[in-house]
């Protein structure tokens, strides 16, 4: 139901509910100055004759703002015109994902939720010649309002700090509001419809849920849109990116998940300088409010159990999500609910392409068959698609000719970048059976690996497992054939040709495998030589280097 407000159009970004003898003359002045300030358009209620009814141009007013503020004081619940303004913000919330904040100005949230002390004295005096059906309506009202979060003025000590702090706020929701960032984004409705299957929203309980798939698959992309369009549906919302870099082996491991807390507990309860003594914090904080929170790029399993240990850290209703390469560590984490992303059909990755080079879904006249070779070169992944098409923008089909031949044997940096991430994190003896695989193996049954490293000491059953699960090959069910993407084949070549000659396990280049055949430089490290004998005339090989290679 929220996300209706995806495409709708608000008047106004802010409607402010509040008891107008209790801080219209001096914070709700200062509030609506801030706003200005920032250019932040807020309902003005002047000239609107208050009645024990609320009016039509205040249910229109709500019903057209972005974003609601209930500020809570002392004789808020006196008028039964707030408590219907406030019955009406939460319809909206719930029909329309209007984002909800409150103030609470010189009183206690648990008056509010319970309707006690002289809150709770004022409700019963309005509620006195009420339905009970009404008051209920209003008790409930009360009570959810009563347990979002927000500010509390016995928490400031300077009221215009925090009503700085309520307007930048107001601006970070503004900014992150599913709008229409991610609308072009090819195929990625399909995306967001399958994670919100997997997420199902009116399950009460706390569910962890995985988006995994190759580097420069669109993991990212597809969380970052699930975030925007969600967060309006929880209480608190959290994106937490790049946690690959957050962890490091030999590290001390108490002190880094006391340090992710604080930084994860610092931006989803929006308190900078943060500090904890302990790692139950994010159980003390969040048990009791219903949280989306995104992991990105999670590459540790010591990360998951800093942030996200056990479903009970988090409020009825909460979604954890968790994106990465690596299976394995949510088999270990015990995360079963995984979305597993795809690479798009051809017809896709064309549009793609497309986008980026032309700004349009299809080529231009001319460019079909360079589009269609582009997309041979980067096999549909849409990092690939996404960093050379935006190369290719603007180019003559000249240019277009030097890019892909120059594609066909050098890797762009940006692409490198993020596909040799997955290969760094394997241990040395799985680093050579990846690099074996894309010189030798590729497309290979499985078996052949296996007897080819039959007499070694790698362990390529296992080895194989963790780079299935690290999603940098694939082992066809029906085959048993091992598949790796072709820019990971370039990756592995790459790392090879930075190696120095002598301490290569594989040749590949021509001229530097005669070097070695002739002088017998660096053969005792040899396993495999592959090369184009078109490069070279005459090779001779000497004995010596003949019994050197194992």
């Amino acid at each position: 139901m929220a996300s209706a407000s995806l495409s709708r159009t608000w008047r106004y970004r802010v409607f402010t509910s509040f008891h107008g003898p209790d801080v219209r003359k001096k914070f709700l002045n200062h509030l609506r100055k801030e706003f200005t300030y920032n250019g932040i358009t807020m309902f003005n209620d002047q000239g609107i004759e208050r009645s024990q009814t609320i009016a039509p141009a205040l249910t229109r007013a709500i019903k057209e703002s972005r974003i609601s503020i209930v500020v809570l004081s002392k004789n808020y619940a006196s008028s039964g015109w707030c408590l219907s303004e406030l019955v009406e913000i939460l319809k909206c919330k719930e029909v329309m994902g209007q984002i909800v904040m409150t103030v609470f100005y010189g009183v206690d949230p648990s008056d509010v939720r319970k309707q006690t002390g002289e809150f709770g004295i004022a409700f019963n005096k309005t509620c006195a010649r009420k339905t009970e059906e009404e008051r209920q309506r209003w008790s409930q009202a009360l009570n959810v309002v009563g347990n979002t979060a927000g500010e509390h003025l016995l928490n400031w000590d300077n009221e215009a700090t925090m009503i700085e702090k309520i307007a930048r706020d107001i601006l970070d929701k503004l900014n992150a509001t599913p709008s229409r960032d991610f609308d072009d984004m090819v195929g990625l409705e399909a995306h967001l419809r399958e994670m919100e299957s997997l997420l199902d929203l009116d399950y009460v309980g706390v569910k962890m849920v995985a988006i995994s798939g190759p580097a420069g698959i669109g993991k990212t992309t597809i969380a970052r849109a699930l975030h925007s369009r969600l967060s309006n549906r929880f209480q608190l919302s959290c994106f937490v990116d790049n946690l690959r870099a957050s962890y490091h082996s030999g590290s001390d491991e108490y002190g880094l998940k006391l340090r992710l807390q604080e930084h994860f507990l610092t931006k989803v309860l929006n308190q900078s300088g943060m500090k904890i003594r302990h790692l139950g914090a994010i159980k003390e904080n969040l048990s009791d409010q219903k949280v989306l929170i995104i992991l990105d790029d999670v590459n540790n399993v010591k990360q998951l159990e800093a942030l996200a240990n056990e479903t009970t850290w988090f409020g009825p209703g909460s979604r954890i999500v968790v994106t990465t390469e690596n299976r394995e560590l949510l088999q270990q984490h015990g995360i079963n609910n995984t979305y597993h992303v795809g690479f798009p059909s051809r017809e896709e990755a064309l549009q793609i392409l497309c986008k980026y080079a032309f700004t349009k879904t299809s080529p231009h006249h001319g460019f079909k068959l360079l589009a269609e070779r582009t997309i041979n070169l980067c096999g549909k992944l849409p990092l690939g698609l996404r960093v050379v098409g935006l190369s290719l923008r603007g180019k003559e089909e000249d240019e277009w000719e030097d890019v892909m031949s120059r594609l066909e044997t050098i890797l762009d940096r940006d692409i490198e970048d993020v596909l040799k991430l997955g290969y760094e994190s394997l241990d040395e003896n799985e680093q050579t059976l990846f690099l074996h695989i894309a010189v030798f193996f590729n497309k290979e049954d499985g078996d052949v690996v296996k007897a080819m490293f039959a007499d070694g000491k790698l362990d390529v059953k296992h080895s194989l497992e963790i780079l299935v699960n690290r999603s940098l090959i694939t082992i066809c069910s029906f085959t048993g054939n091992i598949v790796m993407h072709k820019l990971l084949q370039q990756v592995a070549r790459q790392v090879i040709h930075k190696q120095e000659p002598w301490k290569r396990q594989i040749l590949v280049d021509a001229h530097e495998i005669c070097d070695v055949l002739e002088n017998e430089t660096g053969t005792r490290a040899v396993s495999g030589i592959t090369f184009d004998i078109s490069d070279i005339g005459e090779v001779y090989i000497s004995e010596n280097a003949k019994s050197s290679i194992p």
